[in-house]
């Protein structure tokens, strides 16, 4: 491909909207561009990226023993309301009505429609095991869309779903779904790690996320610094504290202390002299419509998807100040467990089980009580581990030390079990002839969040370094002089022998000066650049140079395209 005739709009300046380095990245290298709030169109440059992913999908997709359909984006409500999530979803289900009055939505996802062929279709157990994926376009009303295509609210997605016989078939294709998955992050070149995770609004009884390694990664990860465990910090299981300091003191005497506008954590440990360990701060929560009182240690922070799965509710949020004093009778900063009402559900961290002399909220405004012990000041709550796991905790597999990282979730796998199959009524005869549920499974991947995961993780100040497999070319052709035939002529027979080759390259023909042209290569992030230039009227040679080590050579014009063919490979 000639610059001069490809469609590349490349930006000098920062746009204004953009955020993360990926999305100010993709904008000035002219790969997309914004329609509206979350909605990207992909130009030629990004596309050729974009396609590179989704080849690499389709091949270890296929390779895995799974076969391509394609979906309707626009699906009706009445799967989603047999299937009970038309209501449960939330709003970033876009729901809407066609010209008859037929409610439909359009599909974030797309477990029912899946479940209903396979419904409709399969009947026997020889049928199976199944795996159906597609490449497609999704949903989802994102209340806040940002960070370009990491959260936007239309996106391009990989999804496959697997229908098995039992869970031993289920747990066989999900291992043979993972390692592809494995494969598939490797093959685009890039630094991830597969973690446990929670399964989320899709449901199912086991997950595993796979994260691209970057700083300015939306997920916190935690990860053994002495063997491969890795979790979201929302899953990752905490070892009950054993030792704490104050576990064997006597027991003081509970005490009133007037603390006034002291609020925060930090305000209250300050003003009485304590540690945060030595506080339990008591957290109103509406679960499901009903307030609980969460109990946690000054220095941990509440784990939301562990307490909701205690509780076994589907929502979980902060309660305002109105319901804080209703329930506690005092403004929010001020709440404690002593004297909290019978009939108000509360549920502590197991680490403030072992907790003596602890200072909590009294209750009421501007005071808190000192020197309070379980059991003779406090009811025993129940305790269950509902806090985030913290750096230097001990690991939930070998005990080794935590170490926190961040990461950008590019794929999720579930083990789904038969959550739609039974309430879609997806059923086959067995061997003896009975009904039996399938046992599902669902495999996604983000495609366009993958290129931007990519950029988000090799990339430098002068602009993208993308890895070779899905670079939009593999290499540009820097031609110094376009008014000069000696080296004009070079250039078109690197470029011709190049491609001859199957090598994707870029001319930049443009009447430039060098320097535009140089910045413009390290701003695209084209692996390799062969520069035309000079060297090769003083020595016949050209020089190339790695976008990712910065390191240049030169070589023989006649040897080029050889060299390249060896580096790429």
């Amino acid at each position: 491909m000639r610059y001069s005739k490809f469609f590349l709009p490349t930006l000098k300046e920062v746009p204004a909207e953009a955020e993360v380095i990926s999305h100010k990245l993709l904008l000035r290298a002219g790969m997309i561009r914004k329609l509206a709030s979350g909605l990207y169109s992909y130009l030629p440059l990004g596309l050729r990226s974009l396609r590179k992913v989704e080849k690499i999908i389709r091949e270890e997709m296929d390779r895995a023993g799974a076969q391509e359909v394609l979906l309707p984006m626009v699906q009706p409500s009445e799967l989603w309301k047999e299937s009970g999530r038309w209501e449960r979803y939330g709003k970033e289900l876009l729901r809407f009505e066609d010209r008859h009055g037929r409610a439909s939505c359009l599909g974030p996802t797309h477990e029912e429609v899946i479940t209903d062929i396979v419904r409709k279709e399969i009947r026997s157990y020889r049928d199976l095991p199944l795996n159906l994926y597609q490449i497609q376009t999704k949903f989802r009303d994102e209340i806040r869309p940002r960070f370009g295509l990491m959260r936007s609210r239309e996106f391009l997605m990989k999804d496959a779903y697997s229908f098995d016989v039992d869970d031993d078939a289920l747990e066989k294709t999900y291992q043979v779904m993972y390692k592809a998955y494995c494969r598939i992050f490797e093959r685009c070149g890039l630094d991830f790690r597969p973690v446990e995770a929670d399964t989320g609004s899709i449901g199912g009884h086991a997950s595993h996320e796979f994260m691209v390694m970057a700083d300015t990664g939306e997920d916190q990860i935690a990860c053994c610094t002495s063997c491969d465990y890795a979790a979201n910090v929302e899953l990752a299981p905490v070892i009950q504290s054993s030792n704490h300091q104050i576990t064997k003191s006597p027991n003081h005497q509970i005490t009133k202390v007037s603390t006034p506008g002291k609020r925060s954590v930090e305000e209250v440990t300050e003003f009485l002299g304590v540690s945060a360990d030595c506080l339990v701060k008591t957290l109103i929560v509406i679960a499901d419509d009903r307030p609980v009182a969460a109990l946690i240690r000054g220095d941990h922070e509440l784990n939301d998807v562990k307490l909701m799965r205690l509780l076994g509710v589907e929502g979980l949020n902060f309660a305002d100040d109105a319901t804080v004093r209703s329930v506690t009778g005092a403004p929010v900063g001020f709440a404690g467990p002593v004297g909290l009402s019978e009939g108000l559900k509360v549920v502590a961290d197991q680490d403030v089980s072992i907790l003596k002399n602890f200072v909590t909220g009294a209750n009421e405004p501007d005071a808190h009580f000192t020197g309070v012990n379980w059991g003779r000041d406090v009811s025993m709550p129940e305790f269950a581990d509902i806090r985030v796991i913290t750096e230097g905790d001990p690991c939930p597999r070998c005990k080794g030390k935590i170490e926190l990282k961040r990461g950008i979730e590019v794929g999720h796998i579930f083990k789904l079990g038969t959550k739609y199959s039974e309430v879609l009524g997806a059923t086959f005869l067995d061997a003896d002839g009975k009904k039996q549920l399938a046992v599902m499974g669902c495999y996604g991947i983000g495609v366009g969040r993958t290129v931007a995961a990519a950029i988000e993780q090799n990339h430098d100040e002068n602009g993208i370094i993308f890895p070779i497999p899905i670079a939009p070319f593999e290499v540009i052709i820097s031609l110094i002089n376009v008014k000069d035939t000696v080296m004009s002529k070079a250039a078109e027979d690197l470029y011709n022998g190049l491609m001859a080759q199957g090598v994707e390259v870029l001319l930049d023909d443009r009447k430039e000066r060098p320097g535009v042209k140089f910045k413009d290569a390290d701003l695209l992030g084209i692996p390799l650049r062969i520069v035309v230039g000079k060297r090769l009227e003083e020595k016949n040679e050209v020089e190339i140079r790695s976008r990712v080590t910065g390191e240049t050579i030169s070589v023989i014009k006649n040897e080029a395209v050889k060299k390249v063919v060896e580096i790429l490979q």
